[in-house]
């Protein structure tokens, strides 16, 4: 029992969700030795034609000396899908354990969940049949990750829309900050054109409702929620499953991705512009946003970054609205100037 209570403690421990999920496996591989546990979560959306895909988060065999995982910017193209493995999904839409027998193993799944949906699987795979004991272990400690979980989420997440929220988004930029080369290994700044071999590339996107005073003032409060609720799943059915995407308050939203180049930033920005475009919001009919982007510097503060994003938004607004403007382009067209660098105390 102190064993188990041992594991709990050290996985309730820790505020870093990658780091709760390889605690987590490896707390079930110490108590239950099995030839190997892991945790899967399907990523994509459902209604892309079968494009949903199965993320490693950590995984442990009985030999290994550290957990694995899939690289949280994996190409989607290059993960399982889904609908290859069944029994995956039938655990995730029946929320219970399914259990099936291949070969000489054992296949225990079960199901994990969020306040909100069921976003993946534990797997166990094992020699011999899993007892009802061990079955309500595993639920047992699942049951205190779901609800630690949930206290991240509450922390973490905008309680309206599910996103994330406005106080997690200097930890994410910073993270993102420190893969960049440094500025003097660089020949100039945020074009996004260059070409830096294998060095990652991060933009930042504000994005802002159009006219969404007019909507609260003339179909009430109720209905401008719901409004922010469908932009955010617009949203996250615009981006990919790794793209940071918060709510900063009001109308105003961020995005936080990494891309090729600046070419493929603005097509998604522009694929979420069009996709609120073609939307029938209920009561309203169409509304449109205003995106403004920029790269990220290795010199960025996250002030500095939202600053020149916002800046483009600004841009767009007073160009009609319904617009996607990177801050690049307008400076080198000469509609804007570059700014000073601002302080993480400025706005942050």
């Amino acid at each position: 029992m102190s064993e188990v209570v041992d594991h709990l403690a050290e996985m309730t421990g820790f505020r870093d969700r990658d780091v709760m999920d390889v605690t987590l496996v490896s707390a079930l591989r110490d108590l239950l030795e099995p030839v190997s546990v892991a945790i899967f979560r399907c990523v994509g959306m459902g209604d892309e034609g079968g494009q949903q895909r199965w993320l490693t988060r950590a995984r442990l065999r009985a030999d290994d000396a550290v957990a694995t995982a899939d690289p949280l910017w994996s190409d989607p193209a290059g993960l399982p899908l889904a609908q290859d493995y069944p029994q995956r999904l039938d655990c995730m839409h029946s929320r219970a354990v399914v259990q099936s027998e291949q070969g000489e193993h054992f296949i225990n799944l079960f199901p994990i969940a969020t306040d909100r949906e069921v976003v993946g699987v534990l797997e166990l795979i094992s020699t011999e049949r899993m007892p009802a004991k061990a079955q309500r272990l595993v639920s047992s400690v699942l049951r205190i990750y779901h609800n630690f979980q949930g206290l991240l989420d509450y922390s973490e997440r905008d309680t309206l829309t599910g996103l994330l929220n406005r106080k997690t988004f200097e930890d994410s930029f910073l993270k993102a900050v420190s893969e960049l080369p440094a500025r003097a290994s660089l020949a100039g700044t945020d074009d996004g054109r260059r070409h830096e071999g294998s060095s990652p590339r991060y933009f930042i996107g504000v994005i802002d409702i159009d006219h969404f005073k007019r909507v609260n003032d003339r179909f009430g409060h109720l209905i401008g929620d719901e409004v922010l609720l469908l932009l955010s799943r617009l949203m996250r059915s615009s981006f990919r499953f790794h793209d940071l995407l918060y709510r900063f308050g009001g109308e105003e939203f961020v995005v936080l991705m990494r891309c090729e180049d600046e070419a493929d930033a603005a097509q998604a920005f522009e694929r979420l512009r069009l996709n609120t475009e073609h939307y029938a919001f209920p009561q309203i009919g169409c509304i449109t946003v205003s995106i403004g982007f920029t790269r990220v510097r290795s010199e960025d503060s996250p002030a500095s970054a939202f600053e020149r994003a916002d800046k483009a938004v600004y841009h767009a607004k007073d160009s009609g609205r319904n617009q996607v403007h990177s801050h690049a382009d307008l400076v080198a067209a000469g509609k804007m100037r570059e700014q000073a660098q601002l302080s993480a105390m400025e706005l942050f």
